[in-house]
């Protein structure tokens, strides 16, 4: 019997293989069985023709396979770190660490969204997005690399976010100097930013976190 999948699946490739990530309704010109496509698509999983990046979303191993020759496959996982799960910005640990606050090296993509707390993986890693309330859902910079518009905090919003969501254990001196902080080059213009979003949270308890960051 004559096997159809072959040329199916090169037509679904040649549309979809310059995207940095699609889902189904992409592949309507070609085929809208969604059932079809999901038996298709674990099949070619399997065989690394294709990679899923969370339910109904994937990409091409061309277009991995182009980025990384490209060199630009790092600003692709930020990009798909912000696209998984939208809206989101890059923050906490994976910020800090290029801005040498923290030294030891994430090792997943972490980030803040106002929606509920959620994690994503795959072969690309691991994808964590933690909820902050609306009205502090701010603080980040929309940057342009290669073909992606990148959504990453500031390096102050890093690290207020990074303490909100630890305000709970961090009763005293002693738990914000576990956090092991190098605050060296955080300037004068970090520092007011920093501020102002303590003032905009507003509470008690993280005002004491503050106070306790700067005489540590």
């Amino acid at each position: 019997m004559r096997n159809t999948n072959v040329p199916k699946i090169n037509k679904i490739i040649s549309l979809v293989e310059n995207l940095p990530y699609f889902n189904f309704s992409d592949i309507v010109p070609v085929e809208k069985n969604k059932t079809y496509l999901k038996v298709l698509f674990s099949r070619y999983e399997k065989k690394e023709k294709l990679f899923r990046l969370k339910k109904g979303f994937y990409t091409t191993k061309e277009y991995v396979d182009q980025s990384q020759k490209s060199n630009i496959f790092s600003s692709y996982l930020e990009f798909l770190a912000n696209i998984l799960y939208q809206p989101s910005y890059l923050s906490l640990d994976y910020i800090l660490y290029r801005y040498n606050l923290i030294t030891e090296m994430p090792v997943n993509f972490t980030s803040i969204t106002i929606k509920k707390t959620a994690k994503f993986s795959n072969k690309f890693g691991n994808f964590f997005y933690h909820k902050i309330k609306d009205s502090l859902f701010l603080g980040f910079q929309i940057i342009k690399e290669a073909d992606f518009t990148l959504f990453k905090a500031t390096k102050a919003k890093a690290l207020f976010d990074f303490l909100y969501l630890r305000k709970n254990s961090l009763i005293d001196k002693r738990a914000v100097e576990e956090l092991r902080l190098n605050l060296n080059n955080f300037n004068k213009s970090d520092l007011k930013e920093f501020e102002k979003y303590f003032q905009l949270e507003g509470s008690k308890k993280m005002e004491e976190i503050f106070n306790l960051l700067w005489k540590t």
